[in-house]
């Protein structure tokens, strides 16, 4: 499987970091007592990676491996695709981001792609969308709709569609936007060149540093991505991400805000781990976040 208008945007999810049970590859850089949300930089690690709804290059369903991946990064904030609720059998209708989260001690928000009614009365609502796990605390969570072209519909158009999630984390005191984002996979960039039009205009409404991760499904140099590079730098990781088994293709991206009073962010480090327990490689970079307050 593969707006937010200040108007028109859905109802807020409030999360107060929904918390399930109370994330390449250096150590961790060492955590800053700092507590100012202004006047010095925050270091903070984060990550993106398409989970392939739990199953490895060898599309066995594992999420023990996941597991163990996902926590040898070592990531504050992580970024979430192909992240299945209660789908189906080839994630044994289980709940991928609540497991996650409770497994690795980590906050959630889900912001689900397809949310459908269940074969059963009473039984969870089948699911599919993004995800972001964060050390943390989520102090409120959206989730935004942008242009897609559903793969649930024989008959697609391209139309608004929920899948767009976007996070506040409280880092030390200093409030960050984090967006999730799994960009259209077809070959023709038509509803790709939407999407990154949808997303701009989304996150342009929001003051302070911004972080958006996801798999974009185009390289970097791509026609129809090259719109996001004129506010986002991309953090590049200098290898490819796609397909986990020998990656030919750079298709997952950490891209962060700059310039500004207080919406900077600095790339310190970035890479690829390898990785076999998706069908996607992590990306996984260190940042400094310059202090500021939201407007």
């Amino acid at each position: 499987m593969p707006l937010r208008r200040r108007t028109s945007r859905l109802p807020r999810l409030l999360l107060t970091a929904a918390l399930f049970g109370a994330l390449v590859a250096p150590p961790a850089a060492a955590a800053t007592t700092d507590r100012s949300p202004s006047g010095r930089d925050v270091p903070l690690r984060v990550a993106t990676y398409n989970i392939h709804a739990g199953a490895g290059v060898d599309g066995v369903f594992d999420l023990d491996r996941q597991t163990a991946e996902l926590r040898a990064l070592r990531a504050d904030v992580i970024g979430l695709q192909e992240v299945d609720r209660h789908w189906g059998d080839r994630s044994e209708w289980r709940d991928l981001a609540g497991e996650l989260a409770r497994r690795l001690r980590l906050h959630v928000s889900f912001a689900p792609i397809y949310s459908l009614d269940p074969a059963r009365p009473g039984d969870p609502r089948k699911e599919y969308g993004v995800a972001v796990l964060s050390r943390y605390r989520i102090v409120s969570a959206e989730n935004h709709e942008i242009t897609r072209l559903s793969t649930q519909d024989p008959n697609p158009a391209p139309a608004p569609a929920p899948g767009f999630g976007e996070v506040v984390v409280r880092v030390r005191g200093l409030p960050v936007h984090v967006y999730t984002t799994h960009l259209d996979y077809r070959p023709d960039p038509a509803v790709r060149v939407a999407q990154v039009a949808d997303t701009r205009r989304i996150m342009a409404e929001d003051r302070g540093p911004k972080i958006l991760l996801g798999d974009f499904n185009a390289e970097p140099a791509a026609p129809e991505l090259a719109p996001l590079w004129r506010e986002l730098a991309d953090a590049d990781p200098g290898a490819p991400t796609f397909p986990a088994q020998d990656p030919v293709k750079r298709i997952d991206f950490v891209a962060v805000s700059r310039g500004g009073p207080g919406t900077g962010i600095t790339v310190r480090k970035a890479w690829v781990p390898e990785s076999v327990a998706s069908d996607h490689r992590p990306v996984v970079a260190d940042l400094s976040v310059r202090g500021g307050r939201d407007r």
